[in-house]
């Protein structure tokens, strides 16, 4: 009996294809939902950055504050004291180093300029290689320009400087604020969001909440200690080379230490042209050198040895971290990049380690402040 209904068999997709087009779709459902997170969380950025500076001074506070809970101080108090002993300490560093500090920082400008008018001079006049003023002239604006979208929005709106100052202010007050919570109701934070899971779960996202937690503090110590290092390796060479404005200069370098890889080189750079500047050629070849060789020995040993496997991170992710968090997030995305991405990859992993069913709840750790 012949079919009358005119409809022809649907035709055989390969299993290949089939799976290729499954994935396709989930990657693009993927990518469109990662896209509107990012769109808010720039909307949100006022939020947002307090949230994130909270989350970093309550990680490298929380030592402190849970030294004192096992001294039988209550959270409340623990996390009072804490602070205090914060405030403390950076109203003592202040005291003791930005007088001084303020006094070569205002020379700090002038010679930055100088050394890049000499440094242009000698491309134009004296270097084998043929370079215009013109095209010299282009690059500075470029990088200005540049430079100065790192404090745009990452839509392109240019944030003015009574807005800027608001905002830096009220995330300055809703920073400390969130801090000293954190620090006091920290555990309670995440027990309360691992218990509205199921039960099975609870070992599981402990245990990536302990994770992520040390991954953190591996990179705050980890960068702090690096910092340390090289500020104090090129103050030491600038000032026996003859170099002036040391201070300033370990205090750039020590910051760089918290932008990975772009962080150092900039450093560096700032401290040959204020060697060349204040102390000649010479000095400035001998700190370029020194630069270079710290910046080698950071990569290969120090780095390794002080972070150990607390990131888990390839020096391709790391690179790829700060360019694309400095691209969506201006300076800041270039700053916090790395540390978010080392906690996002060591929570994914601890997720996928072991299944929940295998785990002992009983022996699960707890997330402590610690």
């Amino acid at each position: 009996m012949s079919d009358t209904s005119g409809t022809s068999p649907r035709p055989r997709v390969h299993p290949l294809i089939d799976r290729l087009g499954a994935t396709s779709w989930r990657l693009i459902g993927i990518g469109i939902v990662g896209l509107a997170v990012l769109w808010l969380l720039s909307r949100l950025r006022v939020v947002v950055a307090p949230i994130l500076v909270a989350l970093f001074l309550s990680r490298a506070l929380a030592p402190v504050a849970a030294w004192l809970r096992r001294r039988r101080l209550k959270p409340a108090l623990a996390a009072i004291v804490t602070m205090l002993m914060f405030f403390g300490a950076l109203g003592g560093i202040g005291a003791l180093i930005v007088p001084s500090l303020a006094d070569e920082a205002e020379s700090l400008g002038p010679t930055l300029t100088k050394a890049a008018d000499d440094v242009e001079d000698w491309l134009v006049e004296d270097s084998p290689f043929e370079v215009s003023r013109a095209t010299i002239d282009r690059l500075r604006e470029q990088t200005g320009e540049r430079l100065k979208g790192l404090l745009d929005s990452s839509d392109g709106a240019v944030i003015d400087s009574a807005t800027l100052a608001a905002e830096v202010v009220a995330g300055m007050v809703l920073a400390l604020l969130l801090t000293f919570f954190m620090l006091r109701d920290g555990g309670r934070f995440v027990d309360w969001a691992i218990g509205r899971t199921r039960p099975e779960r609870h070992a599981k996202l402990r245990r990536a909440a302990d994770r992520g937690w040390a991954a953190l503090g591996g990179y705050l110590r980890g960068a702090a200690m690096l910092g340390i290092v090289e500020s104090i390796i090129i103050g030491v060479t600038m000032f026996l080379a003859g170099g002036d404005l040391v201070a300033p200069v370990m205090v750039i370098t020590f910051l760089g230490a918290f932008i990975p890889i772009i962080g150092a080189f900039l450093a560096g750079l700032v401290a040959v042209l204020v060697a060349l500047v204040t102390g000649g050629v010479g000095t400035a070849v001998i700190v370029a050198i020194v630069a270079f060789v710290v910046q080698q020995l950071d990569n290969d040993l120090l780095a390794p040895l002080v972070y150990g496997r607390a990131l888990s991170l390839h020096p391709v992710a790391v690179l790829l971290s700060v360019v694309a968090g400095g691209a969506l997030f201006g300076f800041a995305g270039t700053v916090l990049a790395v540390p978010l991405v080392a906690v996002v990859v060591n929570v994914y992993k601890e997720l996928r380690s072991t299944p929940a069913s295998a785990l002992d709840l009983s022996m699960a750790p707890s997330v402590d402040s610690s």
